[in-house]
């Protein structure tokens, strides 16, 4: 299926790097505005276009950071989000707080400034609605408040990073920071999209894929193999593992912009604060 004329891409060069973090323009609509650092090249993408509402996937900051900053440029505008996420739009200091530990002094120059957003503007969702021209399904996994977004008119599913990342020629891999990793979730969310049989898959970390089953199927596998590797390994001998996968296939630039998108450390502590849950009893994790 042709790609629809009213779907673009809008690559945000974050930190200057290509195809780290991607914007998608649907319409009116723009699916994961990304972060407030990567604001002049989004309104560059708008090329003076007003949106009517940002349909957020999660609220982690390279996906959402930016959306208290759009709502004050564009007073109409109104903002999706889950359940679990709206508190944090409209009172972002504990999600700063918590960005803060993974991040420290690097914090403004990741993700700008995150402004709150007025509870007024918010749409709160729980997975199940239809917002034309889109269908909303709850997508836990990677966060607790993660949903996805079919575009139905296309058949383009819209996935955040429950669908993972994958650059150019490189691997599929699973984004898995701290601190709500829940891979039964997961794996439960990547079947709510097979059911959907969307026609594409559009990617935050990067780009929109056409062979959906075999993606889909590549990610359960990746997280099967990243839960095994966080067992055995440790930080260094897992971000090492990581690295190699990706060396493997992809250019020098995609590599850079993998670590970019997904840093391994970050990822590796997601798994083993799971694992960890799981071992003492809280969580779901079998070998």
């Amino acid at each position: 299926m042709a790609a629809p004329t009213d779907l673009e891409s809008i690559d945000l060069l974050h930190l200057g790097t290509e195809r780290v973090i991607g914007a998608w323009l649907v319409g009116d609509v723009i699916v994961d505005p990304g972060p407030a650092s990567c604001l002049e090249p989004l309104l560059r993408g708008l090329a003076g276009r007003a949106p009517r509402a940002l349909a957020l996937t999660h609220i982690h900051l390279d996906h959402a950071g930016a959306s208290g900053s759009l709502v004050r440029r564009f007073p109409d505008l109104e903002v999706w989000v889950h359940e679990r996420g709206a508190r944090h739009l409209a009172d972002p200091s504990r999600l700063l707080a918590s960005a803060g530990r993974l991040y420290g002094a690097d914090m403004q120059r990741l993700w700008g400034e995150v402004l709150p957003v007025a509870p007024e503007r918010i749409r709160i969702l729980a997975g199940g609605e239809r917002l034309r021209p889109f269908r909303v399904a709850y997508t836990p996994g990677h966060a607790s408040h993660h949903v996805s977004y079919l575009h139905e008119p296309s058949g383009v599913a819209f996935t955040g990073d429950v669908t993972g990342v994958r650059i150019g020629e490189g691997p599929v891999l699973a984004p898995t920071p701290p601190p709500d990793i829940d891979l039964a979730a997961w794996r439960s969310s990547l079947r709510t999209i097979a059911g959907w049989r969307p026609s594409r898959l559009a990617l935050t970390h990067f780009g929109s894929r056409e062979d959906v089953a075999e993606h889909l199927a590549m990610l359960t596998e990746e997280l099967a193999a990243a839960q095994t590797l966080a067992r055995r390994l440790d930080e260094a001998g897992y971000a090492e593992a990581v690295r190699a996968r990706v060396a493997a296939t992809a250019s020098t630039a995609s590599a850079a912009a993998y670590e970019q998108a997904m840093p391994p450390a970050q990822s590796f502590h997601g798994l083993r604060r799971y694992l960890d849950r799981a071992d003492a009893g809280t969580g779901d994790a079998p070998a």
